[in-house]
């Protein structure tokens, strides 16, 4: 089961934050609210990935519009895994990853752009960084 990483709620809350900002500096809009709240929760019992599937409606709705405008994919058109490498080396991903990347949810992407970005050895982050990129 994939978890939404505390570092994506808190991108969420700051895209929300910066597109509807608070009218007096005190109270939340509804969305920054919603998500806030799944943070807050997070920070209390020191979690690091709240359930996708089990997250309140209104956190998840909210999300998602953030999760929307991030790349959907980390392939930049090099793709070892169909020369046979279990782990492609332009992107990352495991063999696996590349091939059920249409069927995974939304939390599984991120789950797996937060591991290859935290490994950091594919050719998207070296090599073809300025290929990534566009």
């Amino acid at each position: 089961m994939a978890g939404i990483h505390i570092t994506d709620i808190e991108a969420a809350i700051n895209w929300w934050r910066e597109r509807s900002p608070s009218p007096d500096g005190v109270s939340l809009p509804a969305p920054t609210r919603a998500l806030a709240e799944v943070y807050a929760q997070l920070v209390f019992f020191h979690e690091a990935e709240a359930d996708e599937h089990s997250m309140p409606s209104e956190a998840r709705e909210a999300w998602l519009a953030w999760y929307a405008t991030t790349p959907d994919t980390p392939c930049i058109a090099i793709c070892s895994t169909s020369q046979g490498d279990d782990v492609c080396k332009g992107c990352g991903r495991l063999f696996e990853e590349v091939q059920r990347w249409t069927e995974m949810t939304p939390g599984e992407k991120r789950h797996t752009w937060r591991r290859i970005t935290i490994e950091g050895d594919a050719w998207r982050f070296n090599r073809y960084r300025e290929r990534a990129a566009a």
